[in-house]
């Protein structure tokens, strides 16, 4: 029985019972990195990370181990308050995966290393670079009480690498203008209007992060919602 105590080896042996390999083949048609992977899915990991609980020193062994779910179970069960920028900054030298740089820019966001957004945009990573769009579309989502122009100053780095043509960064910037537009009524005009300029840009790659944004940014569901 696993529980608070576990070792890290106890959950990873724990996770090694729950192997399924008919999910891992699920997981790479969704273009998940699973050479590394049990096939456990995302809900089983949060419930077993919900029985385990919080605890940073194991959470750091955890990562080590390689192993996808070792990996997402030690994002699940870090805690925020303790992540520092080096220890965030070590974890980013392993991101291989889109769904574990997604799960990792919201602990980010929860342990406010916002000094890290500009950081991870100018890597030349790809999976590094996409973690800092994501942070800033974690930021927008659930900082309701992050005061907006902090918010809008992250949009420079939008237009900066909206040309990255790269299929995980490209797709994460255009998540982070629609979510900065999405916000709130006051974030939602310089979104819409920065979204309109990269739609008439000569890059392919800008106009269609700006297309799809403006489309999105005048559904009239969202325009009601924002009134």
């Amino acid at each position: 029985m696993i529980g608070p105590s576990s070792s890290a080896a106890e959950l990873i042996a724990h996770l090694e019972t729950l192997r399924s390999e008919e999910n891992v083949a699920t997981m790479a048609r969704f273009g998940i990195a699973t050479s590394r992977a049990l096939g456990i899915s995302n809900p089983d990991l949060r419930a077993v990370a919900r029985q385990v609980k919080k605890n940073h020193v194991r959470a750091m062994k955890l990562w080590r181990s390689d192993i996808r779910e070792a990996r997402l179970l030690a994002l699940y069960t870090a805690e925020p308050k303790r992540l520092t920028k080096e220890e965030a900054r070590n974890w980013s030298d392993d991101f291989n995966s889109w769904e574990i740089v997604d799960c990792a820019a919201d602990l980010f966001v929860e342990a406010r290393l916002d000094e890290l957004i500009s950081e991870f945009a100018d890597d030349k990573r790809e999976f590094v670079r996409r973690t800092a769009f994501a942070m800033i579309a974690g930021a927008a989502v659930h900082r309701k009480k992050e005061p907006d122009a902090a918010i809008l100053a992250l949009m420079p780095l939008i237009e900066a690498h909206s040309a990255d043509a790269r299929n995980f960064v490209r797709k994460a910037v255009n998540w982070s203008l629609r979510s900065i537009g999405k916000r709130n009524h006051a974030c939602h005009a310089p979104a819409l209007a920065l979204a309109k300029a990269l739609a008439e840009s000569p890059d392919k790659t800008a106009r269609w992060i700006g297309k799809d944004a403006v489309r999105e940014l005048t559904g009239e569901k969202l325009l009601a919602r924002l009134r």
